[in-house]
């Protein structure tokens, strides 16, 4: 008897992309554009940028963006978005899995929106490893989901962390960031079928503390 075939996650993001010309808004995250819109621009990193409406808002405001995602699928729709916008030049997109690979380098802001996988998936291992890519004075900014839409594909069981929650376990401790930004807020959603919800954001922002 033939084992069922469990798709790797470049497999599953690759036809998840492809059943649709665009999943999703092509508008930037909200509590992106609050918390970081009135941030001095520099060197930027999106982890999981899908489709690339944050790493493309960020470039129009002057950052310069690394953007990377598992699924090449995304990112061929990614560069043709910045494209569209004027910013390709100042975008690098990477193909990479983050559950085996790293930032090189820091960065003045690294970002992770719905950073969530139906396949298996090292979230928190993923995001230590993006604390350690923000330069000393620079931000962390991530935002997941504290319960997943019903009309997801997630496992409905998983515990998700409240931003506190994840601020702890990934060892933000005073001495080394301040903790700007950890609340949790709803905001209204729309499924791929037209389905209506309300969702509950984990919104968390550091700033790792400057070098002495």
């Amino acid at each position: 008897m033939e084992s069922e075939h469990k798709p790797g996650p470049s497999e599953f993001w690759d036809e998840f992309y492809a059943e649709r010309q665009r999943v999703w808004s092509g508008k930037p995250n909200g509590a992106l554009v609050r918390e970081v819109g009135s941030v001095a621009p520099g060197r930027a990193i999106d982890l999981g940028c899908g489709e690339g409406a944050d790493a493309i808002w960020l470039a129009e405001r002057g950052w310069t963006v690394t953007a990377v995602d598992v699924s090449a699928v995304a990112l061929g729709r990614a560069a043709e978005h910045a494209e569209e916008a004027g910013v390709a030049d100042r975008i690098t997109f990477l193909a990479r899995d983050l559950a085996g690979w790293e930032p090189e380098g820091t960065y003045d802001l690294v970002t992770a929106s719905f950073l969530h996988s139906p396949v298996e998936f090292p979230r928190e291992r993923v995001l230590l490893a993006a604390t350690r890519a923000v330069a000393p004075g620079g931000l962390l900014f991530v935002v997941g989901h504290t319960a997943f839409p019903p009309w997801s594909r997630h496992p409905h069981d998983e515990h998700m962390p409240s931003a506190d929650e994840l601020a702890a376990s990934l060892g933000l401790r005073a001495d080394a960031w301040e903790v700007e930004t950890s609340t949790s807020e709803g905001r209204e959603a729309t499924g791929p079928e037209g389905q209506k919800a309300v969702l509950t954001d984990a919104i968390l922002r550091a700033r790792r503390r400057p070098a002495d």
